[in-house]
């Protein structure tokens, strides 16, 4: 059965593309003064923008970088529906397509640990919902468009930089297999804007761009925090049924007991999501509770960073001068979220549930470090979890950390030789990171404990050539060859500030078949030692 608003055709422009004429958040509560501050705003979800927003960028409007896969996989537009002027003005605010109901969603959350009160979209502009050919429904947002009703004092603009940068790590993590939101493109102009990068009292102009991005939902755990933490009970019962009925139909509304099995639904995908990020060295450096998705997607990335040489305390954010959001602490701080999305859920339910919501809130941490670990041996070509194996990794990062081996190469090159040849002189010369981890005293201790763990799976298969080949395949299908490195991303900008986008989409083209070697890559150096400034880089990654 064909879906209002279903697409069966890729589209090659515009005026054949149209967005859903009912989306559903017109059926959730939504403000029409259009005043640009709203403060301690009550009982609704999204404020209308005016006639004017979003506010178009204005000079020299060119496309920087697409995504093949977004636009036609969840869009139904050809890849080359950017190379027209009409893309080009609606990425840019000039042009909405038939169906647009622009609005900003209003949501608070807790920021280092600290309830900061309303937040809401300040630069972002929910501009409509698409239903493609597979029948699922997207929402699409402009960022970096304009001033918002809750955009405070700032100016609702996202600067070059950052739209790069978001728009990298969202492709990443796709191609990556961890869940994310999406971005379809990024344009850019010279319109300018004032920033301090380093927030060192030094600030400059800097050129402007807005994404297009996409998600089938934008509601993050703020979006209940603001309305139980205002006491706005009817709506948050409104809000979190509707987020039922949409995003988990296995819950039924009839269901006593749904909000609970929501509140378990979100909790577990949030750590299953924090595993895989584990797993990848992946920083997202600002793990406020506004910046949670209530579907267990990665989201609003801003001061993210993939650890080079290991180092569980690697801090994304330079910001973040406690290193609240380090590498090592990150599944800690997501389950200090979840526990803010029960606080936002207790009004929701009986005392007999609020006691059922503590037994699940005691399981988590338990269930987070199986998730770990499991993905951890998966890294190291293991299926199945044994005595000893926590240790066995803990060792692993422990002398990765000591010896400042490369986390992403160190696991790729596990992968790229048996266990006997990794103590040899010259197969070792060719793989730099396992090197510089062979130089730790406890490595030849460590790769006979491997070499016994590595022998008791294979008992398990019908001969050891087997295994061999199997657990090769399975740690490269687990362990990337390439990853968006800061200095390649550094390198990227550098020369989009100077409109040479070649780089940049050179990243992008290589982050889209991650666990492949490429012969271009390899030559471009993408899988060698970065080099020695890229350790003393500082960016502030802040958009």
């Amino acid at each position: 059965m064909k879906m209002e608003g279903e697409s069966t055709t890729v589209k090659e422009n515009l005026n054949e593309w149209r967005f859903s004429l009912h989306p559903k958040y017109i059926l959730l509560p939504i403000d029409e003064n259009h005043d640009q501050v709203k403060n301690n705003v009550k009982n609704v979800i999204y404020s209308e923008v005016n006639a004017v927003t979003p506010h178009p960028l204005e000079k020299n409007l060119r496309l920087v970088c697409s995504s093949g896969d977004a636009l036609t996989n969840i869009l139904d537009m050809s890849p080359e529906i950017v190379n027209t002027g009409d893309f080009l003005e609606f990425v840019g605010g000039r042009r909405l397509p038939c169906g647009s109901l622009p609005v900003a969603h209003r949501y608070g959350g807790h920021q280092y640990g600290l309830w900061v009160g309303q937040l809401g979209d300040g630069r972002a502009h929910l501009i409509g919902e698409y239903v493609n050919r597979l029948c699922e429904r997207w929402q699409v947002q402009l960022k970096g468009s304009g001033l918002t009703p809750y955009s405070r004092s700032y100016d609702g603009r996202c600067v070059l930089r950052a739209a790069i940068r978001e728009m990298v790590a969202s492709e990443a993590m796709f191609h990556l297999g961890v869940p994310t939101t999406r971005t379809a493109a990024v344009v850019a102009s010279d319109d300018t804007v004032v920033r301090d990068l380093y927030y060192s009292g030094n600030p400059h102009r800097e050129k402007t761009a807005i994404l297009l991005r996409l998600s089938q939902c934008w509601f993050r755990f703020g979006s209940l925090e603001i309305l139980a933490k205002g006491g706005e009970l009817a709506i948050l019962k409104q809000v979190t049924d509707f987020i039922i009925k949409e995003h988990f139909p296995d819950i039924h509304l009839s269901d006593e007991n749904r909000f609970i099995r929501l509140f378990s639904e979100i909790a577990h995908r949030s750590l299953d999501l924090v595993a895989k990020w584990q797993g990848l060295g992946f920083t997202h450096g600002l793990l406020n509770t506004d910046n949670m998705s209530i579907l267990g997607v990665t989201m609003d990335y801003g001061p993210f960073g993939f650890v080079d040489s290991y180092d569980g305390g690697f801090v994304s954010n330079s910001s973040d001068g406690e290193g609240r959001y380090s590498l090592s602490k990150q599944p800690d701080i997501v389950a200090w979220n979840i526990g803010q999305l029960a606080n936002a859920l207790k009004p929701l339910l009986s005392s007999s549930q609020q006691v059922h919501m503590t037994h699940i809130l005691k399981t988590l941490d338990t269930y987070c470090k199986n998730k770990i670990l499991e993905t951890f041996l998966m890294k190291i070509g293991l299926k199945k979890e044994r005595w000893g194996d926590e240790e066995l990794v803990e060792k692993l990062l422990d002398m990765m950390q000591h010896t400042g081996a490369d986390f992403t190469t160190t696991f790729r090159q596990l992968s790229e030789l048996e266990p006997h040849e990794m103590v040899t002189g010259s197969k070792l010369e060719e793989k730099w990171s396992l090197k510089r981890l062979s130089s730790h005293s406890s490595w030849g201790c460590w790769l006979d404990q491997y070499r016994e763990r590595l022998d008791k799976e294979s008992v398990d298969s019908s001969s050891s050539c087997v295994f061999s080949v199997e657990r090769v395949r399975r740690m490269r299908l687990v362990n990337p060859a390439y990853v968006p490195r800061t200095w390649l991303i550094h390198e990227a900008i550098q020369d989009a500030e100077r409109d040479d986008f070649t780089k940049l989409r050179f990243l992008l083209q290589v982050i889209q078949n991650p666990y492949e070697v490429q012969p271009e890559a390899e030559a471009r150096g993408f899988s060698n030692q970065p080099p020695q400034w890229a350790y003393a880089l500082k960016i502030s990654c802040s958009s």
